[in-house]
């Protein structure tokens, strides 16, 4: 990181600040991979960078933790010393042990800790886990909670990729046929070419004081169709000088719990030292916070 680009982080956490207020104090995590190529982008790491500045925002406590700690940084204790959990994983995501999957995956549903995924971590497992169980959750809407806990479910193959996904809920005579949301994308460019953001919901919550457009110098690119189940909004879109589209900023309600998903942060090129990315992880936290 440049001298020009520590500066422009410091008055950024100074000049968005007093943006949001808290009544009480809300306990981050950030999960980070921590793969040497961020080092091209960011002095340490992408997840440092993100924790170095919500430290300096009123109301939140912040911890970061990686894949190399004991339980991979996701034991117990922690978790439960954990109001928001924000995850950003490439290349690791099959190494992430069962139990420490369950443990997150059991928090969310229950609403005690909101999930934030970043960039790749649409691929992770955890964030694989709640697009399933969110996929079983509208699949058995209307039901009484007797006969949801009674379903059984199958899921069938997932689409190839450029195929849009479609929940194709099938009753059985055991229970419900549907296809898995894989979360898999179309396909993607790593270009560093620009990302147009465009904030298509700007009353939500998450939106607050971020412009209409704005862009991502230099990006990765990834295109629609995006294998998940309908968000409950999508606040941003992106899209790409070739033609691409894609659906940045998605929320979900997952049992008690709430997701986000953020398309940006490519781990060699610096998305969270710019001001509104970084303000979106912000919000976003605040948004999971107050809607549980």
């Amino acid at each position: 990181m440049n001298i020009s680009q520590v500066s422009a982080v410091g008055a950024l956490c100074v000049s968005l600040a007093a943006t949001n207020t808290f009544a009480g104090n809300t306990r981050v995590l950030i999960w980070d991979e921590r793969q040497p190529e961020q080092q091209q982008a960011y002095e340490h790491s992408l997840g440092e960078a993100i924790g170095e500045y919500l430290s300096k925002q009123q109301g939140f406590t912040v911890k970061n933790v990686n894949i190399d700690l004991p339980e991979q940084g996701l034991d117990a204790a922690t978790l439960d010393d954990t109001d928001v959990l924000i995850w950003w994983g490439h290349r690791k995501h099959q190494e992430l042990a069962p139990g420490r999957i369950e443990e997150v995956v059991k928090r969310v549903l229950a609403g005690k800790v909101g999930f934030i995924a970043l960039h790749s971590s649409h691929f992770s497992r955890p964030f694989v886990r709640l697009m399933e169980d969110r996929a079983k959750q509208d699949a058995t809407k209307g039901l009484a909670a007797a006969e949801k806990a009674a379903v059984h479910f199958e899921f069938l193959p997932s689409p190839p990729k450029g195929v849009a996904f479609v929940p194709a809920i099938e009753p059985t005579l055991t229970g419900i046929r549907l296809m898995r949301p894989s979360a898999g994308i179309a396909s993607w460019r790593e270009d560093g070419q620009p990302g147009h953001i465009q904030t298509v919901l700007p009353e939500h919550p998450i939106a607050k004081g971020l412009p209409k457009r704005w862009v991502i110098p230099r990006t990765e690119m990834y295109n629609e169709p995006f294998h998940v189940p309908e968000p409950d909004a999508v606040i941003f879109e992106e899209s790409w000088e070739a033609g691409e589209h894609f659906r940045s900023g998605c929320v979900w309600n997952v049992g008690h719990g709430n997701v986000f998903y953020f398309r940006p942060g490519h781990e060699t090129y610096p998305v969270f030292l710019q001001e509104e990315n970084l303000r979106v992880i912000e919000n976003a936290i605040v948004w999971t916070i107050d809607n549980r």
